[in-house]
């Protein structure tokens, strides 16, 4: 994967399953990411999620519009092969500063993927 390739989204709802399923969690503030290394793809994937609990359209929209914005920057450098993730967004995403969603997604790959 180049720089400039996005990863292929996850779409389906049982891949989403799949990973809340055997994926190892990480909750920190504004998301919870779900990782699996082995995926069913030899190359990164990635999903993203906001429940209706966070808020309407435009928050849950807003959420995973920052959540994308902050993994296209977290993943850019970093060669991930066969690994799947899922960012679920939390009621604080669309509120919290950018610098430190993206601080906490840092740390939670780092992580999860050690």
């Amino acid at each position: 994967m180049s720089k400039l390739t996005p990863p292929e989204r996850l779409r389906q709802r049982a891949d989403f399953l799949r990973l809340a399923a055997r994926g190892k969690k990480i909750a920190k503030p504004g998301f919870v990411l779900q990782a699996i290394r082995g995926g069913q793809a030899g190359h990164l994937r990635i999903g993203f999620t906001a429940t209706k609990k966070i808020g309407n359209a435009v928050i849950r929209n807003r959420a995973k519009r920052r959540l994308r914005e902050a993994a296209r920057l977290a993943l850019a450098a970093r060669e991930l092969p066969g690994v799947e993730l899922v960012l679920i967004a939390r009621r604080e995403t669309a509120k919290l500063p950018f610098s430190t969603l993206q601080g906490n997604l840092n740390k939670a790959l780092a992580e999860a993927l050690a």
